[in-house]
């Protein structure tokens, strides 16, 4: 398994930390790789991922049973299709409870669909509790731990137990450059649309920011493969 069938679920309990953008360049990046791909809006408000990319994004509820059922059908389905989850913070409670009642990360895994959480890692006992408890709850996923380097450097590492392991980065994005791809909906990948935005004296930057960007992707997508191989190797052990 890899990114080529799986469900990222892009996380963290608390708001404006990055999420919604992780959201939005995965989707990008898998459209580069010429993967389908499909998108899951679990926010609330303003500028939301089905704001910025509508033509691949579902807006999600999963207040209710119907709501939930939809959601979770979908992200289980042998369709061949790579889904992104942009998990709000006001759903992210619940969404883990039902995945874990429902035994979410076992059944992809049954179905070959390789489940990760990329985690947004902040230094607040809140986030790093959450951390621990989705590592307890979800030992079949792909559990990564990601700084967004907006942040600064990230001297918090030892609260989330790594082991000396690197997170996933989010390079940190010229503040020039934000403005630009702010203001929905934006296409990382759609050429004509970034043109039309970005002055071709930013281009190079911008090519150079997302470069970085992928190589991290890639990089996870090497995580989810191994972890596969592990499993595979533990299972018929």
């Amino acid at each position: 398994m890899s990114f080529r069938n799986s469900v990222t679920i892009v996380a963290s309990p608390r708001s404006r930390v990055g999420k919604t953008l992780l959201a939005r360049l995965l989707i990008d990046f898998h459209v580069q790789e010429r993967r389908e791909v499909a998108a899951f809006d679990l926010n609330s408000g303003g500028g939301t991922l089905a704001a910025y990319v509508p033509s691949l994004t579902m807006a999600s509820d999963i207040s209710g049973t119907m709501g939930q059922m939809a959601l979770f059908d979908r992200l289980i389905a042998e369709d061949g299709v790579t889904k992104v989850v942009d998990l709000g913070h006001e759903s992210f409670e619940g969404f883990f409870s039902l995945a874990s009642k429902i035994g979410f990360a076992e059944e992809a895994h049954r179905r070959r669909i390789a489940p990760a959480i990329l985690y947004v890692i902040t230094p607040d006992a809140t986030s790093v509790e959450s951390y621990r408890r989705l590592r307890s709850l979800f030992p079949q996923a792909v559990l990564a731990p990601l700084h967004n380097e907006i942040f600064g450097v990230a001297q918090h590492r030892d609260k989330y137990e790594l082991a000396g392991k690197l997170p996933t980065q989010l390079p940190l994005l010229a503040p020039g450059l934000r403005r630009y791809i702010d203001s929905p909906p934006f296409s990382f990948t759609d050429a004509a649309m970034a043109a039309s935005r970005i002055p071709p004296a930013v281009q190079a930057e911008l090519q150079a920011w997302l470069r970085r960007v992928y190589r991290e992707f890639r990089e996870l997508d090497l995580r989810i493969l191994l972890a596969d191989l592990k499993s595979s190797i533990g299972f018929g052990s």
